[in-house]
């Protein structure tokens, strides 16, 4: 017996020693060595666990490797922003800031010189740049060996190539001859483009078009009005419909008179999209190439359309057999679709179809950008049918919603009061056509973009249905006001009420007869909640919009950059770079970015009218510049000259700058 437990006590210390010892052994075993994009050798011998990325294109590799945790500090351009410590701009980022967060690697580009030169011995330090699609690729498998992630680095280039190579297929059949002249407008006080050695040529290039050359060499360089016309550009894109550029391209002659503006043929995309080369580069040039060459993306499609695969959604109610999220091909690419299916037909009441009978299946369907184009030629009836005959579906038996909001951002809410039950099933996004009711104008269609499909465990009246529709509709702008979700039309003045194209189904339900829903019912009461809490999930997962979010980008989201503040007379003979600098490290400081969001508060009541005298408030706003300022200052002058933007917001900003101004002199 002694000699069992005399093997026992041995084979344990053995066990606990392979765990202490094999875990080092494991930890010491790690080495990456690589060159990076500045062609500096960098060797890793311990794997990163505090990591600060001062590039967004970086950040969106780890993020789509599932590398969350290490990052510690962000800039305010990411879209983790709201979750991570920030540590300033791109252009001007804070060494302290992120010196605070005692990094072990950094990401970095090549303008971040004093952050290369004050930490390089403090932290390793990565640039990863990207001047091509191939560079994309490397920076991709970088990441990936750094965080041992390599298996999930080569999938995702994988799917990048096979969307790029997808485009090709599509567009084989156009000549040469017949392709497009394609510009991408930067920005800048005049007209800009990206110079020859950008990705973002590579990116027109894939996705079929004539990128203007102009033998120079840079992120942005630029361009005379002769080259311009001599170019004759067919195509146009940028990602800021407000500029300076797009006011000459649009209006003054000889820039005006180039066939894209002729004709219309100007386009916006997202940023985050045009801006970087990374994970998206697939996504965007498909996107691109489906703008440029419309006809033949809605033409015959390369590969056979119909349903790839389904996964259970978590829906529980007796009267649901099941409920599922379908990925089918449609046009070439895969769309996504929310459907939940009856054990037996009932009354549903659509907002998109009104009142439908006999309805086994409801559902919400999402249409990819590269069939945007698709869809509107088809027009809604015709797509419709086409989606239904891909996933297999009776249009006489079915009801859907249709959306451009991605359904791996569903929000799926439940809420229960005793034997009462509500399902709100809500996709969101805010970021394109957000508007403010009886402010903005509408002058288009598209259907939803906030779309919400209410189920409950009760039989519900026809009237209690339509109670139902008004309930929903003011929790969902409830969702968006708390939010301050702005306008896209009027972004600086108004918050939005809805997107205008958003969309309800409420079903009928089988339970309790239930008469009514409004707000005073309790279930009125639960579907508000489950609305609320559904539209402001599926918003933060569509759109990364959260109430915490920094100030930076609260007034990206009302059109007011930071840079745009200083064009006035009152900056000329000042170094703009450095009040810029100054500026950004100044609002990361909780006492001035409250400061300001307090303004941007007070500004929508003044502009409505609820506010009468400021007198009161530019005493605060001098009482600001003069602790900015570390002295006393008498008044303080306009500085602000873009009178866009609303009074309380330029009085808010020209205390701030007077300040700094001062300090600066010093």
């Amino acid at each position: 017996m002694k000699k069992t437990k005399r093997v026992v006590f041995i084979l344990t210390l053995s066990f606990l020693a392979a765990l202490l010892y094999g875990g080092h052994l494991y930890a010491s075993s790690y080495h990456v060595s690589f060159s990076d994009g500045a062609g500096r050798r960098v060797v890793i011998d311990r794997q990163p666990s505090r990591v600060v990325s001062l590039v967004p294109s970086v950040t969106d590799i780890m993020v789509a490797l599932g590398i969350k945790d290490e990052l510690k500090g962000l800039t305010y351009h990411d879209s983790l922003a709201g979750e991570k410590e920030l540590v300033g701009g791109f252009l001007y980022p804070s060494v302290e800031k992120i010196e605070a967060l005692k990094p072990d690697l950094i990401f970095v580009a090549s303008i971040h010189r004093d952050v290369i030169e004050r930490l390089k011995d403090r932290a390793a330090i990565v640039e990863l740049n990207a001047h091509s699609i191939e560079d994309i690729y490397r920076n991709i498998r970088i990441v990936g060996r750094i965080f041992q992630k390599e298996g999930e680095a080569e999938k995702l280039v994988k799917a990048i190539k096979e969307e790029i190579e997808l485009v090709a297929k599509k567009l084989s059949p156009i000549p040469r001859e017949k392709r497009k002249r394609v510009v991408r407008i930067m920005g800048g006080n005049g007209v800009m483009v990206p110079g020859d050695d950008s990705f973002q040529l590579d990116y027109i290039r894939a996705a079929g078009g004539i990128p203007l050359t102009t033998g120079k060499s840079g992120e942005v360089v630029s361009i005379t009005k002769k080259e311009w016309i001599e170019f004759n550009p067919q195509v146009i894109y940028a990602c800021n419909k407000k500029s300076r550029a797009m006011d000459i391209i649009k209006n003054e002659q000889g820039w005006k008179d180039v066939e894209a503006v002729r004709k219309g043929r100007i386009f916006f995309f997202p940023c985050e999209l045009t801006c970087r080369g990374s994970v998206n580069a697939g996504y965007f040039v498909s996107w691109l190439a489906s703008t440029i060459y419309a006809d033949e993306f809605a033409e015959k499609p390369v590969l056979k359309e119909g349903l790839l695969s389904s996964k259970p959604v978590g829906v529980e109610l007796d009267y649901i057999l099941r409920a599922r999220v379908d990925h089918s091909l449609v046009g070439d690419f895969t769309n996504k679709t929310l459907v939940v299916e009856f054990k037996e037909p009932m009354r549903v009441l659509s907002t998109l179809e009104g009142w439908r009978e006999g309805v086994r299946f409801v559902g919400n369907h999402y249409i990819p950008p590269q069939n945007w184009t698709l869809s509107h030629r088809m027009g809604l009836k015709r797509f419709r049918k086409k989606v239904y005959r891909a996933i297999g579906m009776d249009e006489r038996e079915s009801s859907f919603l249709f959306t451009g909001a991605d359904m791996d951002n569903l929000s799926i809410v439940r809420k229960a009061y005793k034997d009462l039950v509500v399902y709100a099933l809500v996709t969101a996004g805010v970021k394109s056509n957000a508007l403010r009711a009886s402010k903005d104008t509408g002058s288009f269609y598209e259907p939803g973009t906030i779309n919400i499909i209410i189920l409950t465990n009760a039989r519900l009246s026809a009237r209690a249905m339509s109670r139902a529709v008004i309930t929903a509709t003011e929790a969902k702008t409830a969702a968006l006001q708390d939010l301050d979700i702005r306008s896209s039309q009027s972004p600086m003045r108004n918050q939005a009420t809805g997107t205008g194209t958003d969309n309800i189904i409420v079903v009928e339900g089988r339970g309790v007869k239930i008469e009514s829903a409004g707000g005073h019912t309790k279930m009125g009461e639960l579907i508000a909640h489950s609305v609320y809490k559904g539209v402001r999930e599926a918003i933060y997962r569509q759109n990364g919009i959260t109430q915490g979010r920094s100030v930076f980008q609260r007034l990206k989201e009302r059109g007011i950059e930071l840079s745009a503040l200083l064009r006035g007379e009152g900056f000329d003979g000042v170094d703009r770079r450095r009040v810029l600098s100054s500026l950004e490290a100044l609002l990361m400081e909780p006492e001035y970015a409250s400061f300001v969001e307090t303004a941007l508060t007070i500004s929508d009541a003044y502009e409505d009218g609820l506010i009468g005298e400021l007198a009161t408030y530019r005493l605060w706003c001098r009482t600001i510049a003069e602790k900015i300022a570390g002295e006393s200052i008498e008044t303080v002058e306009p500085l602000v000259s873009n009178k866009d933007i609303p009074v309380v917001i330029r009085n808010a900003f020209d205390g701030i700058l007077r300040g700094l101004l001062i300090r600066l002199e010093k």
